[in-house]
């Protein structure tokens, strides 16, 4: 390929051959079938064969190639808004056509807007498709027909040689689950044989599909792991036990914790006890508590004397944050402080208690990261999703 082809490629993330066997086809289409003419229907995908019968130039608001095509049992006009001298010279009467394109109605007749097309050479018949269409996603000046160009010389390179694209599944496990070796399932996605519903094929209910979503999946679980145990050899702050500001906090609270957050809560305040950082998503519905369980987890934070960094995504609930935090923690001496890109004037005085320690827990947007913010000691790390 050229540098622009490349440069094209590398917009979809394709850097190599490999890349290119893995940008798997959206849908399908089937080409294999020549329809007759005069049994074609609207809104129908198809491919039709035929003789030029007239080749012209309309003129009016938008300037248009018409050419009619005959078969014998019908006609159909194929309409070009954007054609060159050559396509209109290569399109006169007598020369065979076969089209691939959506048949609608027209003013006249049937027929197909831009249709993908190909000029018959003289005493030479057409090729027949042996497989399946692909639809690839694509890009600007990338087109279905250079796609398959593409992926055609690929799949002749790994059916000529596949040892430059290792098989990571097991023998034991591919014959477990029924899957094909890489090799086979890759071939038979990008080119399935026309027998093969194009239903099972989209919906992935094929062993070659199926396969190829397996070993994803597996990938990211190995990846997943990998990151855990990387996370869990590094060392943390063990937090102390419960303390008196905890117990006061729930004790002072207006309601009652259910039973599924009090769960939540010990389950949190045991990981904090290890000596491995926590990483943990809270999750529920809005009004579920999830904001309490935070709470309570900074103050377990604060009285082991950690500080704590809660970061919202919008001033808004950033503010609504620091309200709720203020008004059930200063009445347990703790101090919160505020941080946003609008907080001009406070800034610097919240910077200053943040390094020295004084500020315990410090509540704001993205301006938590700016490279200005220093902690004495930041232990816990809380992030806000959009929904509370």
């Amino acid at each position: 390929m050229g540098p622009r082809g490349v440069e094209r490629l590398q917009r979809l993330g394709i850097h190599k051959v490999p890349d290119l066997l893995f940008h798997l086809p959206l849908r399908y289409e089937d080409r294999t079938k020549v329809v007759p003419i005069g049994a074609l229907r609207a809104g129908s995908h198809v491919v039709v064969e035929g003789g030029v019968e007239v080749s012209q130039i309309k003129l009016g608001q938008r300037r248009s190639l018409l050419v009619q095509i005959s078969d014998g049992t019908g006609l159909i006009l194929l309409r070009f808004f954007h054609f060159t001298n050559a396509q209109r010279d290569a399109m006169g009467k007598g020369v065979r056509l076969r089209c691939f394109g959506e048949v609608r109605n027209g003013p006249a007749s049937l027929e197909m807007v831009h249709p993908e097309y190909r000029v018959a050479r003289p005493g030479v018949l057409f090729k027949e498709e042996e497989s399946l269409t692909p639809v690839y996603s694509t890009t600007e000046g990338l087109h279905q027909m250079s796609w398959r160009d593409l992926t055609s010389q690929a799949l002749q390179q790994l059916s000529l040689d596949s040892a430059w694209l290792p098989d990571h599944l097991p023998d034991t496990l591919r014959q477990r689950h029924g899957f094909p070796c890489l090799r086979d399932a890759l071939m038979l996605i990008h080119r399935p044989p026309p027998e093969i519903s194009m239903q099972d094929l989209e919906q992935g209910r094929l062993p070659a599909r199926q396969r190829l979503v397996y070993e994803e999946l597996l990938a990211q679980q190995l990846s997943l792991r990998r990151l855990r145990q990387r996370q869990r050899s590094q060392i943390a702050v063990a937090c102390g036990e419960e303390g008196a500001l905890l117990n006061h906090f729930f004790r002072d609270l207006p309601f009652t914790l259910t039973g599924a957050q009090k769960r939540v809560a010990e389950e949190i305040k045991r990981d904090m006890s290890m000596k491995q950082p926590m990483l943990r998503l809270v999750q529920g519905d809005v009004g579920s508590g999830k904001t309490v369980i935070a709470a309570a987890a900074a103050i377990h934070a604060i009285e082991s004397g950690l500080q704590v960094a809660m970061m919202a995504p919008t001033e808004l609930l950033a503010e609504q944050h620091y309200y709720n935090f203020s008004t059930w923690l200063q009445p347990l001496g703790i101090e919160v402080g505020y941080l946003s890109g609008r907080n001009k004037s406070g800034r610097p005085q919240q910077l200053a208690d943040l390094s020295s320690g004084y500020l315990r827990l410090i509540i704001g947007t993205h301006a938590l990261f700016q490279g200005d913010v220093m902690f004495q000691s930041l232990g816990l790390v809380i992030v806000a999703d959009k929904q509370q």
